[in-house]
């Protein structure tokens, strides 16, 4: 599978998604992004935002199972996984899977349940199984949870600990619509909603050829070192608390490999993790500095993203060489000038090739291969 069809196939499915969920194409592509990371989805939002309608519309559109657990102070554990029942008939236990046994499971406000309660995800969302009696039981692919949780009402709710907020990849807020996204939501929902004529537009099968191909994406030295160091810069900022674990350095590059894939590329670009900081590191933020806001925290990794240098390929070292090459008076001259600086140039610029000519056959190859450090 190339880039391109894995690109049409992410295009498709953000496409039927929002035929339910209107102005929210940048939270649809992160929620399908970490859905191709294999990773797991917290979302803080105020109640009506279209949080379940999200996760409803990603499972019809993949064609997976879904499943709502709601979340109370009185749920067990066995409400989650599932239960053990003796059957007299056999003289023997029977295992009743409980709903976390589906390929979308939605947490809805996770936490209102007890610790004892968020804690049977845990095994779930990190080693996709859980145990019941000794037994071990493996979960179905693909498996996301997707967890919601009110940022305005804490009375009676239980903070997640920081072994599970490590385990979610990615933090959302879809916020209200926009005055005319709301008139559409108006309008598409005049006579039923529109969650229920959804169809699927790719195949669960797809997903996982799509989740193999995502890691092959290649990320060059030069980018390691970059999520490398905006992850270093989080553990050393006056506002963070306990800056980013290495699940965060991991996360953060697999978000990038996914994110590249989308846009049709087998390379990842510094732009990639600049877009995808602020989503995938605050989760890990927020361990230790629960009074940090989500803009707080989106804010703190920004302006990390911006100290922090990002690497320069080499095309935009050519592109600010052929600028200059062009201030000389003679063409000649920036010619002998690029064979000394690339020697890929000076096989392009052959005897009588104008630099404008050479540029773009250089660039042409650039696109094919993807620039040196990528």
């Amino acid at each position: 599978m190339t880039e391109t069809e894995l690109s049409r196939r992410v295009a498709a499915v953000v496409a039927n998604v929002e035929k339910a969920i209107f102005g929210k194409h940048h939270e649809v592509e992160l929620a399908i992004t970490a859905l191709l990371c294999r990773g797991h989805i917290l979302i803080e939002d105020v109640p009506g935002t279209g949080k379940t309608v999200l996760a409803k519309a990603l499972s019809r559109s993949i064609g997976c199972s879904f499943r709502r657990i709601q979340f109370t102070p009185d749920l067990l554990p066995s409400d989650v996984t599932g239960v053990a029942i003796f059957d007299q008939r056999t003289n023997s236990f029977e295992f009743r899977p409980g709903p976390v046994m589906s390929q979308i499971v939605l947490a809805d406000e996770i936490n209102r349940a007890t610790p004892k309660t968020q804690s049977a995800l845990l095994e779930a969302m990190e080693e996709r199984q859980i145990t019941v009696d000794g037994v071990t039981y493996r979960l179905p692919e693909p498996f996301l949870v997707m967890a919601t949780q009110n940022p305005i009402e804490y009375e009676g709710t239980f903070p997640l600990p920081e072994a599970q907020l490590d385990r979610f990849f990615l933090r959302l807020q879809l916020g209200y619509p926009g005055p005319e996204q709301e008139v559409a939501i108006l309008d598409a929902q005049r006579v039923q909603h529109p969650i229920e004529t959804l169809g699927q537009v790719v195949s669960s099968e797809e997903l996982l050829e799509s989740q193999v191909r995502v890691r092959d994406i290649h990320v060059a030295p030069a980018v390691k070192q970059y999520v490398v160091n905006v992850v270093g810069a989080t553990r050393s900022h006056p506002d963070v608390y306990l800056g980013a674990s290495p699940r965060g350095s991991l996360a953060l590059t697999r978000a990038a490999q996914a994110y590249a894939a989308i846009r049709g590329r087998d390379f990842v670009l510094p732009d990639d993790v600049k877009a995808l900081a602020a989503p995938t590191l605050s989760p890990e933020l927020l361990r230790g500095v629960s009074s940090l806001d989500k803009e707080e925290r989106e804010r703190a990794v920004s302006q990390l993203v911006d100290i922090v240098g990002a690497p320069q390929s080499r095309i935009s070292n050519h592109l600010a060489c052929l600028k200059w090459c062009r201030l000389v008076t003679s063409e000649r001259r920036g010619r002998n000038v690029i064979y000394r600086l690339d020697s890929d140039v000076e096989r392009l610029l052959t005897a009588g090739r104008s630099l404008a000519a050479a540029h773009e056959d250089y660039l042409a190859s650039c696109t094919r291969i993807g620039p040196d450090w990528v």
